[in-house]
Order: structure tokens, then C-alpha cells, then sequence
């Protein structure tokens, strides 16, 4: 480690974690070539920690969770990997703790952190979604971190009125997605997108399997391509979609390509709805869960939308169809609509350009630049 005043330990839990993280680590790195990366995070960020003269644990594959109940189960994983880190955290005092995301486990290590007295700085990157589920968790956030860098623009006022401070860097990929080049969209081609989870392969593919063939007896002419994560998901959907009697294109490594070329879409809710907004895909999201995560999220849940661009927007700019809504015939009724006229696909794609442009894409730096430039300051600031 060459130099200790700047070691940064940095925590990621998910895939989409993983990339922001080692995008905002790059930024840091062109700042202060001698810093060095530990802690958790996904095959990127262990490639990147590698370079810096870190280590760091690649956990992503076992800490990917989704739901209430998946957590419950891995119960026993977590909490020892919680006690390890704590452990690491006490005995070497990184600079600062970057938390990307990953709020089950970061916000709990945040105050853990502040409990035990350990002599670090707390930056909280990519701002967990409190203010739909929890806002009385705000204050806690206040007390136990020193910055917090988010990538919506409302949240900024949410947190600074609790006395956090807080800066609005812009979200990632509004930014990176003005790179890639427009497509003839194909008004006969409907683009699935079910999710990067094999849960949420098993319980949504078949509904969206189910409402290409609804289409289909409509408007046979229309022609179905799906984007799977992996080829493991790619072969499952296959079984689905051929038990569907469906005919469609399944291929990995093709969603944001399928997403410029496809005339409307049907969208697992995630990161993925707004990355098709980014592109201008006219499309209906879809959420199913078990049912248990569900009806503990109906009762947390304190937005009156689920998917990002209507929260941006305030109004229900996408048609959502979520848990028993989600039902082959729905989405193949919106999807029919967004097909058949013109008109609706491209007023629904300026809508959903107007939400973009609120990201804060445009600029000479981007969104990691400008978020390590925060991250270095407040240390300067409080060194």
C-alpha cells in the first residue's frame, strides 16, 4: 500500500453496484494515482482494487439477493461477512467508506461503523431509495455519514434538509448512453426484457412469453426478440417461450442493441426500465415478486409509482403492470396499443426523452468524475 492517507475502502452488492463503483474508482484513480481500493464488491471492482495495490472480496455472485425471503435465507452469510469487514475496517481505518447502493447491508455497516468509534470518513454513492420506503431512516443517514452523493436530482433537497450534506452528480448512464449511436426503430418488433435474475426469469418470462402469443393471434406479423443476462437464462427462456408456442430470437449480451431497434417493449422494473428510457424504447414496465416480498412492499412502499421515470416525472408517463396486474393479457393490450399507432410510440418517446434531460447527462465531466470530485474534497475538507 503506498500510501495509507489515501486508502479508500469501497462496498458494492449487486452487478449494477459493481459497474458504478468501479467507474467512480477509475475517477478517483486519474485524481490521486496513489490511492489504493479494498473491501466488497463484484468482478470489476476486484480487477480495478488489484491495480491499485488493493484487494478486494469479490461477493456479488452470493450477495445478489433478491427479496425479503432470499435474505432471510442467506441470513447466517451475511452476518459474518458483516463481522469480518467490521473486523478489517477497525484494524487498518481506510481514508473513507464509499457505500454504493446495497442499503440492507450498507446502511446497517454505516452505523456500525460510527458504534464502534472506527476513524473513517462515510460516503454514501448512489443514494438508497429511503424516501420510498423509510424516510425516518433519513435523519439516522444524517448522524451517521458525512456525505452523500446522489444520482436523482430531488433526492438532493430530501437530504440536505436533514442536515446531510449532499451533492447531485448526475446518474451514470444518462451520461454513457448519449454515446451510443440511434437505430431504425422496427415497428413490427417487440423487445421482452425480463430481468437480469434467474427469479425473475421463472416468474416473468412465462407472462411475457404469454402476451407475444395474445399478440400474435392480433397482429401476426409482428416478430418477438428477448435479451437474457446469460446463457444459462438464455436456454430457460427458450423452454418457456417454446412451451409458449411462441417463435422469438433469445441472445445474450443484446439488450441495450434490442432497445434501439425495437418499436415497443415490455420492461422487468429496475435498472433496465431506465436504461430503455435513456434510448427512447416506448415500453410497459412489469414487476412480479413472491408473494411475501410483495405484501411487505405494498406496506413500506411510499411512492405512488414503482418504476424511476414516473417518479422523476410525477405522473404515470410509462403504464405499469405489477404483481397481479402483471397478466399476459394486460401487457399484450398495451403492447398491442404501442404497436399499432404511430403516434402513441412517439409521444411516449418525447416523454420519456423530457424525464432523461433531468439527469444531468450533459457536461464535460460525468457522472463518476463528478462524484470522485466530491469524494476528494469532502476528505480535503475534513483532513
Amino acid at each position: 500500500m503506498s500510501n495509507p492517507s489515501r486508502h479508500l475502502a469501497i462496498i458494492a452488492g449487486e452487478a449494477s453496484g459493481d459497474t458504478h463503483a468501479v467507474a467512480l474508482m477509475r475517477s478517483l484513480w486519474e485524481l490521486h494515482p496513489e490511492i489504493c481500493f479494498t473491501g466488497k464488491g463484484g468482478p470489476k471492482m476486484e480487477v480495478e482494487a488489484r491495480a491499485s495495490g488493493g484487494s478486494l472480496d469479490n461477493w456479488i455472485a452470493e450477495a445478489g439477493v433478491l427479496g425479503l425471503w432470499d435474505v432471510l435465507r442467506h441470513y447466517g452469510y451475511f452476518k459474518r461477512k458483516f463481522a469480518a469487514l467490521l473486523e478489517e475496517l477497525e484494524a487498518n481505518p481506510p481514508e473513507a467508506v464509499i457505500l454504493v447502493d446495497y442499503p440492507g447491508f450498507n446502511l446497517r455497516l454505516a452505523k456500525a461503523i460510527r458504534k464502534r468509534r472506527i476513524p473513517t470518513r462515510i460516503i454514501y454513492y448512489i443514494s438508497p431509495q429511503v424516501w420510498a420506503w423509510n424516510r425516518r431512516r433519513i435523519p439516522e443517514m444524517a448522524r451517521a455519514l458525512d456525505l452523500m452523493i446522489c444520482i436523482f436530482p430531488f433526492e438532493q433537497a430530501i437530504y440536505e434538509s436533514s442536515g446531510l450534506p449532499t451533492i447531485f452528480a448526475g446518474h451514470p448512464m444518462a451520461g454513457e448512453l448519449q454515446a451510443v449511436p440511434t437505430a431504425e426503430r422496427d415497428p413490427l418488433l417487440l423487445g421482452l426484457f425480463p430481468g437480469s435474475r434467474e427469479r425473475e426469469v421463472r416468474k416473468i418470462f412465462p407472462i411475457l412469453a404469454g402476451a407475444a402469443r395474445l399478440v400474435a393471434r392480433s397482429r401476426p406479423e409482428i416478430r418477438y426478440e428477448a435479451a437474457a443476462a446469460t446463457q444459462a437464462h438464455a436456454e430457460l427462456m427458450r423452454a418457456i417461450a417454446s412451451e409458449a408456442g411462441v417463435e422469438m430470437e433469445i441472445s445474450t449480451g443484446t439488450s441495450r442493441d434490442l432497445m434501439r431497434r425495437a418499436g415497443a417493449g415490455i420492461v422487468c422494473s429496475g435498472t433496465a426500465t431506465l436504461e430503455a428510457a435513456c434510448l427512447g424504447l416506448p415500453y410497459a414496465l412489469i414487476y412480479k415478486v413472491a408473494t411475501l416480498t410483495y405484501e411487505v412492499g405494498i406496506r413500506v412502499i411510499r411512492v405512488p409509482y414503482l418504476g424511476i421515470v414516473n417518479i422523476l416525472a410525477g405522473r404515470p408517463v410509462v403504464r405499469e403492470f405489477i404483481q397481479h396486474d402483471a397478466t399476459p393479457g394486460a401487457l399484450a393490450d398495451e403492447s398491442l396499443r404501442l404497436l399499432n399507432s404511430t403516434e402513441a410510440r412517439e409521444k411516449l418517446a418525447q416523454e420519456l426523452s423530457s424525464v432523461v434531460a433531468t439527469l444531468g447527462g450533459r457536461g464535460e465531466r460525468s457522472a463518476s468524475q463528478r462524484a470522485a470530485l466530491a469524494v476528494i474534497e469532502c476528505l480535503d475538507k475534513t483532513a
